[in-house]
């Protein structure tokens, strides 16, 4: 039984879907707000939302029990919390490490919307999180 297939039986399927259409949602507004982040005048808003979108991520696949969305998110919260008490903009370590997150997030909707028996492996080099937040 795939991923989307065991969710459908383990909870409602309007949660499931409801889910699955705000996660998406979240997918695809975290690229432009993580390109953002290198203009000083827009790294502060789009900072707040990139945590705003990880502690949902985290919340919701917390409620579906969906582990490896649930570690990823709360490992991107954790190092959004400490961006966020930096001044902008990023560092291109930072933004480049946002957008291999990205694509993970967008691997693990496709997992679900294929209905993979799996998740697919973490990409290794997301756990070498950036040392450098900000632009010097």
């Amino acid at each position: 039984m795939g991923l989307f297939k065991q969710l459908e039986v383990d909870f409602d399927l309007e949660i499931v879907e409801d889910f699955f259409s705000h996660y998406g949602i979240m997918c695809e507004t975290m690229e432009p707000l993580i390109i953002g982040l290198n203009k000083p005048e827009e790294y502060e808003v789009n900072i707040s939302e990139l945590f705003r979108i990880f502690h949902n991520m985290k919340s919701a696949a917390g409620f579906l029990k969906l582990q490896p969305i649930i570690k990823l998110a709360t490992l991107c919260e954790d190092v959004v919390e400490e961006a966020r008490i930096v001044e902008g903009p990023a560092s291109e370590e930072f933004i480049d490490w946002l957008l291999m997150v990205s694509d993970q997030f967008e691997k693990y909707r496709m997992n679900i919307e294929n209905d993979d028996e799996y998740f697919g492996m973490l990409e290794p080099l997301i756990i070498k999180i950036p040392k450098k937040l900000q632009k010097n």
